[in-house]
């Protein structure tokens, strides 16, 4: 039996990390790995990590990768199951109510007005209920509270959402999942368990350096080198917020357009507001590096 006729997404790892390099996303052998076994045991994937070393680049390259469908839920404080799972469209009920004033039967009109005519599909909801490939991204899930995490329990586990006037939604597929986090609060442990773990750190500065001559068209290996190497040092730093690898490119980026072939001191003092974006790390950069 082929792998297509098993429905797997992936043949081997391999495969997995071939396909996200054809969309530009250049991922480790960890990374190509879990993504391989998330699609065989059918498991979410949570991903951890400093914010900005791709968390989110991950779920949207393997979306494009896989020429699925990304249905994504951001995730902020005070998120329920009415932005989360699925509402029922008020307005609409009402009106239909008082346009069947003339029923004398409520069991009748409520059971109209509780039908899919009336049902607002939220990400989770749409995803699950999806027949075209779908990738489901549950962005910054750390950001919720423990009790909303209990909402997603069902779906992580069984891919059902249970819907009192409807009953129980089965999936029509199992989506592949990947929950961010920035490791702002500990998950619970229920939501940990069913997922495959990621850890997503800052780049090695070979790895990185690989990112860069692939992503800025015009930068020399050499201006490469002294890029990671200068925003390598800055990490090292206590900052408030560490370049993240989208700076570092928009850094080359810069560097590149200014017709620069290398980083000197006067070349960091002036472009350091691309890579640092708080004044007081600005300013521990300067005297920390460029100082000394």
């Amino acid at each position: 039996m082929s792998e297509q006729t098993q429905g797997f997404r992936f043949a081997s790892s391999f495969q997995a990390g071939e396909l996200l390099s054809s969309v530009g996303y250049l991922p480790s052998v960890e990374i190509s790995s879990i993504l391989f076994l998330a699609d065989r045991l059918k498991k979410p994937i949570l991903v951890e990590g400093p914010a900005g070393t791709g968390k989110t680049e991950l779920a949207k390259s393997t979306a494009k990768a896989l020429g699925a469908r990304l249905i994504r839920l951001q995730c902020h404080e005070g998120i329920d199951e009415s932005k989360a799972l699925y509402e029922w469209n008020y307005k609409k009920q009402l009106l239909h109510i008082q346009a069947d004033r003339r029923s004398e039967s409520w069991k009748e009109v409520e059971a109209n007005i509780f039908s899919e005519e009336f049902l607002l599909e939220r990400p989770l909801l749409q995803a699950i209920r999806a027949k075209d490939p779908v990738v489901l991204l549950i962005d910054e899930v750390d950001r919720v509270e423990i009790e909303t995490e209990a909402l997603l329990l069902e779906v992580l586990s069984d891919y059902q959402i249970s819907i009192p006037e409807l009953g129980t939604v089965v999936a029509n597929q199992i989506p592949l999942v990947f929950l961010t986090s920035n490791n702002t609060r500990e998950l619970s442990e229920a939501l940990k368990r069913r997922c495959l773990f990621l850890f997503l750190d800052y780049p090695d500065k070979e790895r990185e350096m690989e990112i860069v001559l692939s992503k800025v068209p015009g930068v020399s290996k050499m201006l490469a080198d002294s890029i990671v190497s200068f925003v390598g040092s800055l990490r090292e730093l206590d900052l408030k917020k560490r370049p993240s690898i989208s700076e570092t490119l928009d850094w080359a980026l810069t560097l590149v357009n200014l017709g620069l072939d290398e980083v000197d001191e006067s070349v960091a003092k002036n472009t350091l507001n691309v890579l640092l974006k708080y004044r007081s790390d600005i300013v521990k950069a300067s005297k920390g590096i460029l100082s000394s």
